[in-house]
This record gives C-alpha cells, structure tokens and sequence, in this order.
C-alpha cells in the first residue's frame, strides 16, 4: 500500500477537520532520538523501528509514531488545556509480512486536559466517529483501567502484580502468570527440581562451563532467587481468579457491561473508581450523540495491539475487509506523560487514522 497523492490530500482533510474543531496543528522531526523510545517500549521496539546511529546525537529511529513526540512536546512547552493534530508519515519495520507498508501517513488528535477526562474521552471518540461516518465503520471500545485495577487489588504480592501488569499486552504471557500465580496449573517437574534445589543451598553452577550467554551469571543466579522467593508464596485465590475471567470475558453492548461491572465491584471494590470512570465516560458519550445502546465493549480490546495505553480504548474498522488494516485506533495514556514529563503529568488522550485507508474506503463507497 504505497502513499498516493489521494491519501496526502485525505490527510489534509482530516486534519483541517481537527483543526477546526479546536486543534493546534503541529510537526515533529521524523528523526527521533532510540534513547526515549529505547526506555519506554525496551529492546522489543529495535524490530519494528529503523535505527540508524549519528555521530553527534547517538542513536536515532525513524518516527515510529507521533504520540511520543506529542507528549515531549506538550511536557515541555505546552500550556493547560492543549488540543493538537498532526499528520505525516511513519515508519514500522516489515519482517514477516512484505504486503504490510513499511511506510505510511497518520492523522492524529490529541486532548491534554485535567477537567474532566470522561468528556475527554468522549470527544475523541465522537470526533472520530463523526469524520469517519461516511465510511459505515465498525466501532470497538475497551478500557484497560478496569484491568489495571482489577490486578492491583488482588491479594498477592506486588511483584506478581507488577509481573501481570507488565505483560497486560501480551495475553498468552498474561494467562500463563496468571495460571502460574493462581496455582492452575502444575509447575514443571524440571522446574520443581531446580527450584528445590536452588532453596536447599545446592550450587546451581557447579561443574557448568564458561559464561557466553546473553544472561550473565549474576543474573540467572537473581532470577531463580526471585523464583525460588515466589514458590513459597500462597496462590492467589481461585475466587479472585475467577472474577478476573469474568472482567477479561465481558463482552458486550455498553450498558450491558456496566451492570456486570458494578456487579463484580460487589465482590472486587478496588475497580469501582474504574466502574464509575467507565460510568461517567458512558454518560459523557451519550450526550455527544453516540449511540451507546449500540457501542460494542469488550475488556480485552486493545490488549494485543496499544501497549501505552491505561485506560479508554477505541478503533475503527471496516467490516468484511480484513485485507485493510484498523482505520484508526485511540485511547487514554496518563501514564504515559509522567514517564516523559520528568514526574509531571496531566490527563491524556487520542487517537490516529490512517488516511491512506480512508481513501481506499472512500473510493468503496463513492
């Protein structure tokens, strides 16, 4: 999918609209320094990013996207309240897919202000809906708040929570830990042994050849003092387990998961706050002319795919072209403008489209 001059004028488009609903257009440099994005997504960012080396400035990457840069900006400079859009291109590596576009545009929204996020949220969200309504789109909502929050009141110990809050974006990892956690599943024999072994005194090392690994001595040896540690904690309850499977499979029309929320909160009261922000954010939603009887919710959107996102989550897709990727995805990311904000933060949230998308649909549906 190449970038034609039908998806640069579609960029242009999109962010007029933005723009004339409030938004201060902005640019960013397509170089970006590897350090910031290194200590945010980790060495993991190396294969979908390109990395190239300056003498003067060390490591840079190729705009991977625009919010990173958007929130250094507004952390620096940016004055309370702040709306801002952008459009341009960025760059993904393409190792397993040649059809996927290792180069493409993105128009993007974005709302700083402490107010009042639930309206935030909901602004987003129908101004996406309302630029995109030509094209007959799917809409998908989620919220990894109540995730979060479900995690951080289990009855456990805060390593494995930090350990299942890490791994929120990788699902198969999730289960495992959490399968693991919840003692679901019976520990390896080999692992047994080791660990067994390990608690018991034995040198572990004894009789191993020289180190030539990716992990150092020091560091394996840390890691089974961490897993040795966690064996002789008790396993999260079954009960608690087994509510959060009922928050990850909640899968429905809005107001439908807000009565099931507000029912799980009855027994988990740590994600009430997070129900209410949902509650808030629906009522918001409505009163913007969503159709919220008919906003599809699903706890787990988002998991798999918008890995700094902490909260409200959307996208929009085509049905029954499965060849197309999502037309654009949004969401919440408080966290986020602490992380690049030096300890200063301030509410956050928005979205992308992708232009080139757009013009495809258009020309579907024209």
């Amino acid at each position: 999918m190449s970038i034609t001059s039908e998806a640069r004028a579609e960029a242009l488009r999109l962010q007029a609209f933005f723009a004339a609903n409030g938004a201060k257009p902005v640019e960013t440099d397509i170089l970006q320094s590897a350090e910031t994005l290194l200590d945010l997504y980790g060495e993991d960012i190396r294969a979908r990013a390109y990395v190239t080396s300056d003498p003067m400035r060390g490591e840079q990457m190729l705009r991977p996207d625009f919010t990173v840069p958007v929130v250094q900006r507004h952390m620096a400079e940016g004055a309370d309240p702040a709306r801002y859009t952008y459009a341009g291109e960025v760059f993904r590596r393409q190792e397993v897919d040649d059809r996927r576009p290792s180069e493409f545009l993105q128009v993007g929204y974005e709302i700083f202000d402490r107010e009042n996020p639930a309206n935030a949220d909901a602004e987003v969200f129908a101004l996406f809906q309302e630029v995109l309504s030509p094209l007959g789109l799917r809409a998908a909502t989620g919220d990894i708040g109540i995730l979060k929050a479900a995690i951080l009141g289990l009855s456990t110990t805060e390593r494995r929570k930090r350990a299942l809050l890490r791994h929120i974006w990788r699902p198969r990892r999730f289960r495992s830990l959490l399968d693991r956690f919840g003692d679901r599943k019976p520990m390896p024999d080999s692992r047994k042994s080791l660990l067994k072994a390990a608690a018991a005194g034995k040198d572990l090392f004894a009789n191993v050849g020289p180190e030539n690994g990716v992990r150092s001595k020091a560091e394996v040896q840390a890691r089974i003092e961490v897993l040795v540690a966690d064996s002789k904690e008790p396993p999260i309850s079954e009960s608690e387990v087994e509510l959060l499977d009922d928050i990850l499979s909640i899968k429905e029309k809005m107001p439908m998961v807000l009565s099931q929320l507000l029912d799980i909160s009855v027994d988990m009261p740590t994600i009430a706050p997070a129900v209410q922000r949902f509650k808030a954010r629906q009522k918001a939603l409505a009163e913007r002319g969503v159709d919220v009887d008919d906003l599809n919710f699903e706890t787990s959107y988002g998991r798999a795919s918008m890995e700094y996102y902490d909260g409200f989550v959307f996208g929009f897709y085509a049905s029954g072209r499965a060849d197309l990727p999502p037309v654009a995805t949004g969401g919440r990311y408080d966290a986020l403008t602490a992380v690049l904000g030096g300890g200063r933060e301030i509410p956050a949230v928005g979205g992308v489209i992708r232009p080139e998308v757009v013009s495809i649909l258009r020309g579907d549906v024209s």
